[in-house]
């Protein structure tokens, strides 16, 4: 029998204690110099490859680490480089943060979701760059990396880079200007020794694939007749390819696949595969952190050897390692039932190698053992599956109704003026919850200290002339995994980071139980923050879509089942709050567009039940409680309606980074409640002056009612300094204050 090989197609760049995010940082501050920072992300570059090789894994990706972002990197490789940000020297790594994070004079490149998972890319600009290899990424790195690996270079392939960009003329135009740099960049890479190379085309799962298929033919026909020994591996990932018949046709080397997610068995089966290509098969996901089930694993690895029959058959996780932590190693705190059953990166990889040694029996024995962890995760599990008994929900009154009555309590000007929700959690904030967590600060001591900061920005936001006040959220440390903490069927790990964007990394809470609510988790700050001001104070929750999309679920219940769980906890909350009279509550839920399903046809079913389980957290609440939400970067003009399904009295979500193109949106649809297009980019440490967001207010009321429209930012402040706050809410302000003394604005 043939070898059966490993693989992987990515690995975790932040680390297991954020190494990589403190030097990009550490950079930023200039605590260290450009040579010095470029020095220790090579080490981490090269620490990541030896990993892998003292993993075991044969076929070891290079390429995939970078500075910030992959589709940023091909951008900035490829030349395309917005004017605004082009300096002497393209190729800089100024130029390149640039882009990243935007500058005093210009504005970031746009930033949304990694398809559906909570990873977001920069999206590449078109306008006014022309095309040409400024340096080629995947060989360098791919020479570094011999002296442990004969790596597998990767590549974001063209179809996939062209459909994610904006601004090219058309798909076949764009096609012409890349392809001779990808020609370029394979034959290089072929030049110098490399044997594979993995080209990442994830958007060959879009249902649109097939309408594209002639462009995409001739690309990789393009490409194909630009090397020789060099073999491309296509791979997918994230859901099965509809036009699966059609691309087993193009001449590449090979295939990889989600066999995690999708269909891509079921059409294995009914149209075969190609029997002199080699097969990638992602049995392992790459995307949750529960150890592979042994016996399925072993029946699904049999069977491509027996009935599918590559030429080369790779065993490997789902996608890339990026979207779970490094390893389980040190999370001594976790229920051991719970540890047990977990697999991060470094036992992800150690299971790929189990199962690419499989034919021999010790290994098959150690293989079976994996389904022996899931018998210990029983005893947290009495909850029955409730999939076909969730519920509709819906609010008494109709928004119409409810609108007169929120006006006359709470007697705001026109275009109120409010935040979304979190200020900068200085060091003073870090240190404070660290000693009080551990054991260092009493629980009296800290509630002082957060009801001080409380004190000080609400004094802040009142100076600033905000409208309506938020608490700041200094006793949180993440918006998700601070709720997680105070729910019944979560669990935590101590160093489980996963990267968000940029630097940004989280620790998705790990859903091992039944879901249940322990009692107040918000009311007494929130009532406090509201008696130091006569002016309304928002209650600050995360929605329940957003809890179940930023953690990691239990696999044993469907996402509408779990989502349901947890809307009923939030509603308990919810009314809480009400009841200790904070009268608007805002329920976060900037994870709602992510969880869309990437084939249109599941789509209608999901945004059903997340609808209704947003709706469930609220629909019981007086007509004067009104009920915000915030969502931010991701695409919305195909999930309005659902969006103004939700019944929130109030939204916000992303509009500055983008370039307007949210705006865009309301020209077409008719939004019928109360929103707030956030004026100012908040990830980016650059300041807008006031009149540059007078501008995008300007643009927000061509396309909205005035009498509708909130002025806030596009998300949280956490991420940013006091004085970068406080400086752009005062500019802000000060340009709602313009707007209202240079128009008479019209009401609804």
């Amino acid at each position: 029998m043939k070898k059966v090989k490993s693989s992987n197609q990515g690995y975790p760049r932040l680390g297991q204690n954020r190494e990589w995010k403190r030097v990009l940082e550490s950079y930023w501050k200039k605590e260290i110099s450009e040579s010095l920072f470029l020095e220790k992300m090579k080490e981490l570059r090269i620490g990541n490859v030896r990993k892998q090789t003292d993993a075991g894994i044969d076929l070891i990706p290079v390429g995939d680490f970078t500075l910030y972002d992959q589709m940023l990197d091909m951008a900035w490789m490829f030349n395309l480089i917005p004017e605004r940000h082009r300096t002497e020297n393209p190729a800089s790594i100024d130029c390149y943060f640039s882009m990243a994070r935007g500058s005093k004079s210009a504005t970031a490149c746009a930033m949304t979701k990694w398809f559906d998972t909570n990873y977001h890319y920069l999206v590449p600009e078109w306008e006014g760059s022309e095309p040409k290899l400024n340096f080629n990424k995947p060989l360098d790195h791919y020479l570094e990396a011999k002296e442990w690996a004969d790596g597998k270079p990767v590549i974001i392939g063209p179809y996939t880079f062209i459909r994610l960009s904006k601004g090219y003329e058309s798909l076949e135009k764009a096609a012409e200007k890349l392809l001779p740099l990808y020609a370029q960049l394979l034959q290089q890479l072929e030049e110098h020794g490399a044997q594979i190379a993995q080209v990442d085309e994830p958007a060959f799962v879009y249902e649109e694939t097939s309408e594209d298929f002639p462009i995409i033919q001739s690309m990789y026909s393009y490409l194909d007749g630009k090397v020789s020994s060099l073999k491309i591996c296509i791979q997918t990932y994230f859901e099965s390819p509809d036009a699966y018949q059609q691309l087993m046709t193009l001449p590449v080397s090979g295939w990889g696949f989600d066999f995690t997610r999708g269909n891509t068995i079921d059409l294995m089966k009914k149209h075969g595969f190609p029997a002199d290509k080699f097969l990638a098969a992602g049995i392992i996901d790459g995307r949750n952190i529960w150890r592979a089930k042994g016996t399925e694993s072993l029946k699904l690895v049999e069977f491509l050897q027996k009935k599918i029959k590559p030429c080369e058959l790779w065993i490997q996780p789902s996608c890339s390692l990026i979207h779970v932590p490094e390893t389980k190693e040190g999370e001594v705190s976790l229920p051991a039932g719970v540890y047990n059953s977990l697999s991060f990166a470094k036992e992800k990889l150690a299971e790929c190698v189990l199962l690419a040694g499989s034919i021999d029996l010790e290994a098959k024995n150690r293989i079976l053992e994996w389904d022996q962890a899931y018998q210990e995760l029983t005893k947290y599990r009495k909850s029955e599956n409730l999939s076909d008994k969730v519920q509709s929900f819906k609010r008494k009154q109709a928004f119409s109704e409810r609108e007169e009555i929120q006006r006359k309590a709470f007697q705001l000007p026109l275009l109120p003026l409010t935040t979304i929700g979190s200020f900068p959690q200085t060091k003073e904030v870090r240190k404070q919850r660290k000693r009080f967590r551990d054991g260092l600060l009493s629980k009296q001591e800290y509630d002082a200290f957060v009801k001080r900061e409380t004190k000080r920005w609400i004094g802040i936001q009142e100076e600033a002339g905000l409208d309506v006040l938020v608490h700041g959220e200094f006793e949180r440390n993440d918006m998700v995994e601070y709720f997680g903490e105070n729910l019944d069927g979560f669990a935590f790990t101590k160093h489980g980071w996963v990267q968000s964007y940029g630097s940004r990394g989280v620790k998705p809470p790990i859903i091992f139980g039944d879901i249940g609510w322990r009692g107040s988790i918000t009311s007494e700050l929130a009532s406090y923050s509201q008696s130091l001001t006569d002016k309304p104070v928002k209650g600050m929750l995360t929605g329940p879509v957003t809890i179940l999309n930023w953690s990691f679920p239990r696999d044993d219940q469907s996402s509408e089942v779990l989502a349901s769980f947890i809307a009923a906890a939030l509603r308990k909350e919810v009314l809480e709050l009400e009841k200790a009279g904070i009268r608007m509550i805002q329920i976060d839920e900037p994870a709602f567009r992510e969880g869309l399903p990437l084939k249109k046809s599941k789509q209608a079913a999901y945004t059903e039940w997340a609808v209704n389980a947003f709706r469930a957290t609220h629909w019981d609440v007086q007509a004067d409680t009104q009920i915000h939400t915030h969502m931010c970067y991701s695409e919305f003009s195909e999930m309005m309606d659902a969006i103004s399904d939700m019944d929130a009295d109030v939204i916000s979500i992303e509009t500055s980074r983008g370039g307007g193109e949210n705006i865009s949106t309301f020209k077409e649809f008719s939004y019928d409640k109360m929103i707030g297009l956030g004026v100012y980019d908040i990830h980016s440490p650059r300041i807008p002056a006031a009149a540059e967001m007078e501008k995008v207010i300007e643009q927000c009321l061509t396309v909205l009612p005035a009498g509708r429209f909130w002025i806030n930012p596009d998300c949280g402040l956490k991420t940013r300094s006091e004085e970068e706050a406080i400086q752009s809410l005062s500019n802000m302000a000060e340009a709602a204050f313009n707007i209202r003394d240079k128009h008479t604005i019209p009401t609804v």
